[in-house]
């Protein structure tokens, strides 16, 4: 253990893990419990967290509505850099975790607790997200991580320890998949996700419609958006927080949004995930689109090339890193002129940009147009094609000698 602490602030959820570590910390540490529970916009109902907490023997529990700092606070800059980790993964549960770590250190120095400690297991990604947030916010910190301590080194063993403790959990036999969700995604891992070639099973999915199943009539939205974010949908302006809910909405209703991931985890291993999210989907599609009419070519190209390397700092955990703030910044600064509309159509599945219009935008009908003009001069393509290409006739030259 090797370590003397006073005061502990728990990241709680109420879930299996986080129940039982909250009795095993007070059992083997010894010392006063405060938990802390954000409410993200997770399905998971936060009315029984707080009495939960407090029947379970902690001396005191913060349950904190953060979704609108949520959503503009992490998830519209990540999605104003088109953030996606391997091709696929909108980092969902990446990017809720500095916000859990900075609200558990600044209750921490409220509480004059001095350590912190969360329920993430020593082979995932969690671990790392966490620790570097309050490491990077509070240097001194004592960090307590039960999962490289204790031998609870199951599910199956939790299970046994919270039902001899009294402890009451969702977590069954008959699903054993550990989820976690907010307003931007739901993720689900383990059981019997953990073979890539299993399917999930149908009943898995909780936000989204199968598209199968979803409406045969599409459906077409308008988003507008100001800067990069998005601020009305139909022309009705929406908070940050209930403009993702309602693309949740629309999205789940037409099955949009579900993908089934093998991804490489920071720690070095590879893990199978399933995610839905649905408005987040369409959130990128859109921004996308207006960005095609909004932004220079190379400016879109350079800032393209950092996306991987932004999503990895995200996944990784490193939000407070000073490369993250100089990239954000970089990221922010394109987006002065990407404000405008986009129409899209969902339907069982997919989602369709039908449209884009801006004041910035930078499309010109009359330079694009394949008829008659008089502002482009077809005679002047053959000199910039002879100069772009005269390296490769050099070279071609030169082998030939």
């Amino acid at each position: 253990m090797g370590k003397q602490v006073n005061k502990t602030i728990l990241a709680y959820s109420g879930g299996l893990d986080t129940s039982v570590i909250l009795k095993w910390l007070i059992e083997t540490y010894d010392c006063e419990v405060v938990t802390f529970s954000a409410d993200l916009g997770q399905t998971d109902a936060m009315d029984d967290v707080r009495a939960n907490a407090i029947k379970t023997g902690a001396t005191k529990a913060y349950v904190e509505d953060l979704k609108e700092e949520f959503v503009r606070d992490y998830v519209f800059p990540a999605f104003r850099a088109n953030a996606v980790y391997e091709g696929q993964y909108l980092l969902g549960t990446s990017i809720a975790r500095p916000l859990i770590a900075k609200r558990q250190v600044e209750i921490a120095a409220a509480e004059g607790a001095d350590a912190v400690s969360h329920g993430a297991t020593g082979k995932g990604n969690d671990q790392v997200r966490f620790e570097v947030g309050y490491l990077a916010l509070n240097p001194h910190i004592k960090i307590i991580a039960p999962w490289r301590e204790w031998d609870l080194n199951s599910r199956t063993i939790l299970m046994e320890f919270a039902k001899k403790h009294g402890i009451s959990v969702p977590t069954t036999h008959n699903k054993p998949y550990s989820t976690d969700g907010n307003l931007l995604h739901i993720s689900y891992e383990g059981g019997m996700l953990e073979d890539p070639w299993t399917a999930p099973p149908d009943d898995l999915y909780t936000l989204t419609t199968s598209p199968k199943a979803a409406p045969d009539e599409s459906e077409i939205i308008d988003i507008a958006f100001e800067k990069g974010n998005p601020t009305s949908i139909g022309g009705q302006a929406l908070s940050p927080a209930k403009m993702l809910a309602e693309l949740n909405r629309l999205g789940g209703k037409h099955g949009i949004g579900r993908v089934d991931i093998v991804e490489s985890r920071f720690v070095g291993m590879k893990s199978r995930g399933i995610y839905e999210t649905p408005g987040g989907t369409i959130l990128r599609a859109a921004h996308m689109a207006l960005e095609t009419i909004t932004l220079d070519r190379e400016v879109m190209h350079i800032r393209d090339s950092l996306i991987p390397k932004y999503a990895q700092l995200i996944y990784n955990g490193f939000w407070f890193a000073p490369e993250m703030v100089m990239l954000q910044n970089m990221i922010d600064d394109t987006q002065h002129n990407v404000t405008g509309t986009v129409r899209l159509e969902l339907y069982k599945g997919n989602c369709t940009v039908l449209g884009r219009k801006s004041e910035y935008s930078l499309y010109r009908e009359d330079f694009a147009t394949f008829e008659d003009d008089d502002v482009y001069s077809h005679k002047d393509a053959e000199g910039f094609i002879r100069l772009n290409a005269l390296r490769l006739r050099i070279r071609k030259m030169m082998e030939k000698r």
